[in-house]
């Protein structure tokens, strides 16, 4: 892939061929790592508008990263944003492709009201967690219908 091409960062229909593709290649990365009971993959329809949004990163014409936020607006809570399908090839990375997708997220909480993002990653996951804690997340515990999973790690920013 020529990383010399511009980069660029778009809406994207989580339904598009090409994020169903990147998807899967993340379900497969995590699938390797976890065991299927451990994995908590939203299906794409779950991203769409008005429950959410989906975001993708193209360098040239290559979609090569790809992420979602879904907002919850829970009765006995505040309301947040849950950041999902997080995904960047490993020949994209190092272009900020993962940075830029998670402020773009972060925007579409704030434009909604929504001052809290959550995101739930894998313990196996070093370089992800270490991006997160850089981007302002800290632990913290399950939320949601989530349950305690030794595998997983719940983090969690204030976007005030």
């Amino acid at each position: 892939m020529n990383l010399e091409l511009p980069s660029r960062l778009a809406p994207l229909d989580p339904g598009h061929a090409d994020a169903r593709a990147l998807m899967a290649l993340s379900e497969a990365y995590m699938g390797a790592l976890y065991p299927s009971e451990s994995n908590h993959f939203e299906p794409p329809e779950g991203l769409r508008a008005p429950q959410g949004e989906f975001w993708g990163f193209w360098v040239g014409d290559t979609l090569v990263g790809c992420g979602g936020v879904k907002f919850h607006a829970p009765p006995d809570g505040p309301a947040y944003g849950e950041i999902k399908r997080l995904f960047v090839l490993d020949s994209a990375r190092g272009r900020g492709a993962a940075k830029q997708l998670m402020a773009r997220l972060e925007d579409a909480l704030r434009a909604r009201g929504t001052g809290l993002a959550r995101l739930e990653t894998g313990i196996h996951q070093p370089e992800a967690i270490g991006l997160y804690r850089r981007l302002g997340y800290a632990e913290r515990g399950p939320f949601g219908a989530y349950a305690a999973d030794p595998l997983s790690l719940f983090m969690e920013k204030s976007l005030g």
